[in-house]
């Protein structure tokens, strides 16, 4: 009698944690971008206006408390997310070793329109703009500190160069953030395959 083959099942590339963390970011980042977009129309850094059909808060007091609202659960998902990634080895096995050589290789192939993409691994192009992010949305939390308890952190304020400079890390950080948003849903768009295991954990069977 031939013996009963069991198909294994799918291998996990996103465990249960970095799922729900991913879709809570993305919630959260949602909401601090365009009530921050209406915040910063009260008072602009720069000569330009967000339209106001992309922001949130329909004025400068119910912007504010949509952005404190998101800001907690933004911290909040941000330490679990980089706590997990710490002790379970997550940030080591996915993100290290990285090389500028690499990345610049990477980059190039880019450029020339080869990118090299596997389920569940992340080129050095990707592991630098991972870890970028993070660095970012540390600057977005320190700095939008800053411009909230501008007298209590007056210290921390300083490393800015003051108000007027935490409000320039806080708008160039956004922009990064935005940034990485907007190219990463364009990568998804190129490689739709990669978005079922966000939601799923394991990668298609054949991968």
């Amino acid at each position: 009698m031939d013996p009963i083959s069991v198909a294994a099942p799918p291998p996990t590339i996103h465990p249960l944690v970095v799922r729900i963390c991913h879709w809570v970011n993305v919630v959260a980042i949602f909401i601090m971008v365009f009530s921050g977009w209406r915040i910063y129309d009260a008072s602009p850094l720069f000569p330009f206006h967000f339209p106001p059909d992309l922001t949130l808060g329909g004025w400068l007091a119910g912007a504010l408390q949509w952005h404190f609202a998101a800001m907690w659960l933004l911290v909040a998902n941000g330490l679990v997310y980089v706590l997990y990634g710490i002790v379970s080895g997550h940030y080591r096995r996915s993100f290290f070793p990285l090389a500028w050589g690499a990345i610049l290789h990477e980059f190039a192939n880019v450029l020339h329109g080869r990118v090299s993409h596997r389920l569940g691994v992340y080129n050095p192009l990707q592991k630098a703009a991972y870890l970028a992010v993070i660095v970012l949305g540390v600057a977005l939390v320190l700095s939008g500190l800053s411009i909230w308890k501008p007298v209590q952190l007056q210290e921390l304020a300083a490393l800015m160069g003051g108000y007027e400079g935490a409000r320039r890390v806080h708008f160039f950080a956004m922009a990064g953030v935005v940034g990485f948003v907007v190219v990463h849903v364009v990568m998804v768009m190129l490689v739709p395959r990669t978005l079922a295991p966000m939601f799923t954990g394991h990668a298609p069977r054949g991968e």
